[in-house]
């Protein structure tokens, strides 16, 4: 199944308290709850102003159908071609 890349823009999000991310962690799952078990979170990296998350999921729908659902936005969503690591280069 295909993994995803998503950006969302929030300004301040590195600041967001433990409590804040516990409730947009909770709303995330609500969701994905309804949608079923095709669409997955895998994690999510918080930034500055920025959380990048992964998600597997069968197509690019699902996962902005996933972001209007839960209120998030999703200012760029793109599918992973390959992973690399530093096995990679062994």
């Amino acid at each position: 199944m295909p993994k995803y890349v998503i950006e969302r823009e929030i300004p301040g999000a590195g600041n967001l308290t433990a409590e804040q991310l516990k409730s947009i962690s909770q709303t995330s799952c609500g969701v994905l709850t309804n949608m079923g078990p095709q669409i997955q979170w895998v994690h999510s990296y918080v930034t500055t102003d920025k959380i990048y998350c992964v998600y597997i999921a069968p197509n690019e729908e699902m996962v902005i159908e996933h972001a209007k659902q839960g209120g998030f936005p999703a200012n760029s969503v793109s599918k992973v071609s390959t992973i690399i690591e530093p096995t990679t280069a062994e």
